[in-house]
């Protein structure tokens, strides 16, 4: 995958979990759960939702490093790099 179709991944799992939001609402380098309002339960199903997608778990001692579209999106790269 590259990474803009890593990005939109992201982005479409966030809108299916979180149908009020609107794509425009998604600040790349905003923390996720904070600005969008997702509580924990959802964002662990967008998480869910990406490892099946993308082929990559993200261990609840990462999930600081997946806070921002912007640090998911180079997260879930780097580990398809290696």
């Amino acid at each position: 995958m590259t990474q803009e179709q890593i990005r939109q991944a992201i982005i479409d799992q966030i809108l299916e979990i979180a149908p009020d939001i609107e794509q425009g609402d998604i600040i790349p380098d905003k923390n996720i759960q904070r600005s969008l309002e997702i509580d924990s339960f959802d964002f662990l199903k967008i998480l869910t939702a990406l490892n099946e997608i993308i082929g990559v778990e993200v261990p609840e001692k990462d999930y600081a490093k997946v806070d921002t579209l912007e640090h998911m999106t180079e997260y879930f790269r780097e580990k398809l790099l290696k």
